[in-house]
């Protein structure tokens, strides 16, 4: 069926009226009850959208069932539900209740869920309210990331395992809900592997490929969330595989509160501190390790190609004589500079692969990296509050560093 006819077919006043979206608005308010019960959706706030699911529909087709905004959302019924089309205009408006109800209004997250349905292709979203996700934004008030490891309830965010890091994103609070539109598509784009945005002192979004994907992540974020915050009042670091005692000296980045009239210098770290882990392990990382080759071959007579060289041969002796499975023998000059950049390679890849921490191959990776922004090949990802930042430490004298 072609597209126009499908949706002429899902917006026809039968399939509005039919069992599929039927079962669908019966869901959402069964949901909305059991959120009401975990802290969610009380006080009228939160709230949960899902698409009618049709296997004769493609997804991006699909409607989308809408809880109103505003309401006691423990005590919606079916016929409280919008019905809105995939673009998001609105097919079906609930009929107003008398006193003292307050006419019916579609929620005011409308805007965000459908940033989450376009760019995400979700099937359902969910706005929580839990207190839990509203104090865990606070505990750093200038984090623009939470960030924890090593919990076994991290297998239950989509794409994640136990050792691996899960990085929500965190977007600034507004007086209006649709106010936060852009800022949480710009956090979508910037962090492509998240299923959540959580908002300072207000709560998250989280969506899925269907509704059971988004409430079983919705329950892994609020578990995970309170597991930071206990660990946080027992002085516990709950972002490091070990989760021992939190180190109280890392730098805070922009309006700190503390005198900065005393600081001659503030050091600052790349990875979440002033550019998001995504764009570091998704671009940077990526880059280096597929341009090493061209990068020796089109630099290889430079200065400071020759000084990582010479690094690199040194390591590489090194890792040769501690019996290093990868390692491999790098021929001398007189060998030619093909067959010296061969060898190099391998010994790159190697230590890529093994992730070790050497300045050999953190020197070179840097180098690869500036040759990719001068090319234009890569563009520099900062959060918004670092340019704003360095500008007033300068202005106060204050030397800024890059760990890095």
């Amino acid at each position: 069926m072609a597209a126009n006819g499908v949706t002429t077919a899902v917006t026809s006043q039968a399939y509005l009226e039919g069992s599929q979206v039927k079962q669908t608005k019966s869901l959402i308010t069964e949901l909305c009850r059991l959120f009401y019960t975990l802290g969610w959706v009380s006080g009228t706030g939160g709230s949960i959208t899902a698409k009618v699911h049709d296997d004769s529909v493609p997804k991006s087709d699909q409607l989308i069932i809408m809880s109103p905004s505003g309401v006691q959302k423990e005590r919606m019924v079916e016929e409280d539900m919008y019905v809105l089309s995939s673009k998001g205009d609105i097919l079906y408006t609930p009929f107003p209740k008398g006193y003292p109800h307050k006419p019916p209004k579609c929620s005011d997250c409308a805007p965000l869920f459908m940033k989450a349905y376009i760019m995400r292709n979700a099937g359902a979203v969910i706005h929580s309210h839990g207190m839990e996700s509203c104090i865990v934004t606070m505990l750093d008030p200038l984090a623009k990331e939470f960030r924890i490891t090593h919990m076994e309830m991290i297998k239950g965010i989509q794409g994640h395992g136990y050792y691996d890091e899960l990085v929500v994103p965190i977007i600034e609070n507004t007086a209006h809900e649709r106010e936060l539109t852009e800022a949480l598509a710009a956090a979508i784009e910037a962090y492509p592997k998240t299923t959540a945005v959580l908002v300072r002192n207000h709560g998250i979004y989280v969506w899925g490929d269907s509704w059971i994907s988004a409430k079983t992540q919705s329950e892994c974020y609020h578990y995970l969330f309170q597991a930071a915050i206990k660990l946080h009042q027992l002085g516990l670091d709950w972002s490091t595989p070990s989760h021992g005692p939190v180190q109280r000296s890392k730098p805070l980045l922009g309006g700190q509160t503390t005198n900065t009239s005393q600081k001659r210098c503030i050091v600052l770290d790349i990875e979440g501190t002033t550019t998001p882990i995504s764009f570091v392990t998704d671009i940077l990382f990526p880059y280096a390790r597929t341009n090493v080759q061209r990068h020796l071959d089109e630099t290889y007579d430079t200065d400071f190609t020759q000084d990582d060289i010479k690094l690199l041969r040194s390591q590489v002796e090194d890792d040769l004589q501690n019996g290093v499975v990868a390692a491999v023998p790098v021929p001398s000059d007189e060998a030619g500079k093909q067959a010296v950049i061969a060898a190099l390679v391998a010994n790159v890849e190697g230590m890529i692969k093994s992730d070790r921490k050497i300045t050999s191959l953190k020197q070179l990776q840097g180098h690869i990296w500036r040759t990719g922004f001068e090319k234009n090949e890569l563009k520099g990802v900062v959060f918004e509050d670092v340019p704003g930042a360095l500008e007033k430490w300068h202005a106060s004298g204050i030397k800024v560093s890059s760990y890095n």
